[in-house]
């Protein structure tokens, strides 16, 4: 670990350490050097970033090019690339920009699990309203500095715990990918749904998902054909166990806010295994106040 002082590693306060930086690294983390001659810049990396989730936020991520961000700032492609190197280098600030713009859940007094479900439903909510967020390069994508609050977030609601730096980042990591798979699911039903309904109503195919009856949404439902697959055409011989469930199925009926119920009970299961997993690994370990360990 470096021993140099802490102003040295804040950057523009200190000695210049931007160079020691990959550039995509010293733009995300805001370290880039500024232009130390000439008039003030008309263009920040900011601007052009916030331009771009704009963007993406009415036309979704594949109308995001750096000629269509440019043309919304009134300048020229070539213009932006003094600021940005490539598309996909704004496709990272634009990843940890959207981290930005969610509300971070306040730390729970003494409830480590209820934290991290604020935390995750916060972050699933985030996906459902920016569906574009998944498209993004997030898991090659270097974390940025708001990205790494909600990780600070997370370890802050775990520290009472007594966990290790490795525990806790596996439990940390868990949450992150449930987040990127449940929103998925969520996001891709939807859109099939979506397509559905305009497709049946006759309506054009740009025609915003907001737009369409919640209703209609819910009764295109793709899943629903698995009841029509299980229920018609799983035979018993085939499927002993799943004719057997199907004996006492009873399904209930779709309604609009169908997808809140299914996030809740699958985050309730994972929660459930991180806490037989804290019991595990605390139970018994000096200082920690996690759960005792049960015979």
């Amino acid at each position: 670990m470096s021993t140099s002082d802490p102003a040295d590693r804040r950057g523009p306060d200190g000695p210049d350490r931007a160079a020691d930086l990959p550039p995509v690294i010293a733009r995300l983390w805001g370290r880039s050097a500024p232009p130390r001659r000439g008039p003030k810049p008309a263009l920040s990396v900011e601007r052009i970033v916030r331009a771009a989730v704009d963007l993406a936020d009415a036309e979704g991520l594949a109308a995001v090019s750096m000629a269509r961000v440019a043309e919304s700032l009134g300048y020229s492609s070539m213009a932006l690339y003094r600021y940005v190197e490539s598309k996909d280098e704004l496709l990272v600030l634009m990843a940890d920009a959207v981290a930005e713009s969610l509300t971070l859940p306040p730390l729970p007094e003494g409830d480590w699990r209820a934290g991290l479900e604020a935390w995750t439903r916060a972050q699933i909510e985030g996906v459902l309203a920016r569906p574009w967020y998944l498209d993004l390069p997030l898991t090659t994508a270097p974390v940025g500095p708001h990205r790494l609050r909600w990780i600070d977030r997370a370890f802050a609601m775990l520290e009472p715990l007594g966990l290790t730096m490795d525990e806790t980042l596996q439990i940390v990591g868990l949450l992150a990918q449930h987040v990127l798979g449940e929103g998925r699911v969520q996001v891709e039903t939807r859109r099939a749904a979506a397509e559905t309904v305009r497709s049946a109503q006759g309506l054009p195919g740009d025609t915003p998902e907001r737009d369409l009856d919640e209703r209609a949404l819910a009764a295109a439902n793709p899943y629903a054909d698995y009841e029509l697959v299980l229920s018609r055409l799983a035979d018993p011989e085939t499927y002993p166990a799943l004719t057997r469930a199907l004996t006492t199925w009873e399904p209930a009926p779709a309604t609009p806010d169908d997808w809140e119920s299914d996030v809740g009970f699958g985050l309730d299961i994972v929660l459930d295994g991180i806490e037989a997993f804290v019991a595990r690994r605390t139970g018994g370990r000096p200082g920690s106040a996690g759960p005792a360990r049960t015979a």
